[in-house]
């Protein structure tokens, strides 16, 4: 694995909830609360807790309609051609170059993702490259790009089951655990690695290591029928 260096840290990822209350009383109006409460929201990666903001309160004698318009200004990022990114990327091994090939068509197993994880004014990309068979990942590689319009390997990892995402401004890399007797479909566990970009480099943050239960079965067995009561 290149462009890491290692330490210890935790991270979390939020997700809110808008509650919003009214009353009124008497024979005359005599106010109207309202209650906001909001907060943050995160990624997916598919692998966020929720936390939650304190509460604010304030009263109003009239709701004054508001006029403003929410826009975008976000610029999209401009689209790369990820397989061409691969093949001329020195950091990526010449196995897995001579693996990469369509899985059907035109359709190459490799997973783009665009967002800001280094210091640079462009959006950065991070490549996920798989199987055709299983889906299992076997590289992960953050492209940074230059000044030229040009894209520069900052990070790769090459190990099997790997998958890197982007969460909130770093990059997660998720690994899949297997024992020898684990099938592709259930593996014994998983490592998730949190890096943030630091002096020109990733940097680790955090790591976390998940157990999965064993006792659950293959999946293949059919739901429990539904339970009626009569009175």
């Amino acid at each position: 694995m290149r462009g890491l260096k290692g330490s210890s840290g935790g991270t979390t990822a939020g997700l809110g909830r808008l509650r919003a209350g009214m009353a009124a009383g008497g024979t005359a109006v005599a106010g109207l609360a309202a209650v906001g409460l909001f907060c943050a929201g995160c990624s997916a990666g598919g692998t966020g807790t929720r936390d939650e903001g304190p509460a604010g309160t304030q009263e109003a004698a009239r709701a004054a309609p508001s006029n403003a318009v929410a826009t975008g200004t976000a610029k999209p990022a401009p689209r790369v051609d990820a397989v061409a990114l691969i093949r001329g990327d020195p950091e990526v091994s010449r196995q897995l170059k001579d693996d990469l090939k369509p899985c059907a068509g035109d359709e190459y197993p490799v997973d783009t993702s665009y967002g800001t994880l280094t210091d640079g004014a462009a959006t950065d990309v991070v490549v996920n490259v798989m199987t055709c068979d299983d889906s299992v990942g076997v590289g992960t590689y953050v492209y940074q790009r230059r000044a030229d319009g040009s894209y520069g390997n900052v990070f790769a990892a090459e190990v099997p089951a790997v998958y890197g995402t982007i969460d909130r401004g770093d990059l997660v890399v998720t690994t899949q655990v297997y024992g020898s007797k684990d099938s592709v479909a259930y593996p014994s566990g998983e490592d998730v690695v949190t890096y943030h970009w630091t002096a020109d480099r990733f940097s680790e943050t955090d790591r976390v290591h998940n157990v999965f239960n064993r006792a659950v079965g293959s999946g293949e067995g059919a739901l429990p029928a539904p339970q009626t009561t009569q009175n």
